[in-house]
Order: structure tokens, then sequence, then C-alpha cells
């Protein structure tokens, strides 16, 4: 099975089922295999405690848990997970807690679809050299 054929499992994680529901409808592909949708971080474990994810894509704000406190704890517990953060927010330091936290990409909102398949194609083709 060559790279191209490959089909990656997300995990998306947002508190706003518009934007769940949004990423979801982006990503209906063959090539993305959407193993789950959590409104919170206490979600997201529980998903990635069950399936393996290539990706999660989290929200930066969310109740509880951040975004970004979700970002550490996935990089700490599943290391093979990468992580993609989102955010209508766009300071500078929301993106560099989000790097820092472990995340190899940032999108604001509201994104194109063009620029979340780029972000998810150029993180996984660094999975593939794995």
């Amino acid at each position: 099975m060559d790279a191209s054929d490959k089909q990656y499992r997300i995990l998306i994680v947002d508190d706003s089922d518009f934007s769940r529901h949004s990423i979801s409808q982006m990503l209906d592909s063959p090539r993305y295999n959407i193993i789950g949708e959590a409104a919170n971080a206490k979600e997201a474990i529980n998903i990635l405690k069950d399936r393996v994810a290539h990706l999660a894509i989290i929200d930066v704000v969310m109740p509880e848990v951040s975004g970004i406190e979700l970002a550490e704890y996935i990089t700490e517990n599943f290391k093979n997970t990468s992580i993609v953060m989102i955010s209508s927010l766009g300071q500078e330091s929301i993106v560099i807690d989000s790097i820092s936290a472990g995340a190899s990409d940032y999108l604001q909102k509201p994104f194109k679809r063009e620029d979340l398949i780029t972000s998810i194609e150029k993180i996984v083709s660094n999975i593939q050299e794995d």
C-alpha cells in the first residue's frame, strides 16, 4: 500500500457542535477516517484510550480544560498522535503556546477546507517517515 492510499485516523475536539460538524464535512474523504468527535478534553481522552488517532484537531478555547492543556496531555500520553490546534483567536501568544504544547500546526477560524487539508497533509507526510 503506498502512502497515497493510506487512511488517516482523525479525532475532532471542539465544544461547538457546528465546528465539529463543519470539520467532519471538510474531511469527508476515503483518505480520512474520523474516529470520533469530542466536545471536551474528557471525551477526547476517553476516545483516545479506545482508538488510535494519527491526528487530533483541537479547539483552543473549551470549557474546563483548554485545548492547549489537552494538547500537552496528548503529547505526553499519546506519542503517535499529531495535533492541529484551531481557534478564532489569532494572538501570537496563543499560537506559540499551541506549538509549545506539541501542536504541529495552528489554523485560525474560519479556515478553508484547502487550508485544513494542506495542514493535515503536511503533518501526515512526516508520519510516513516514521
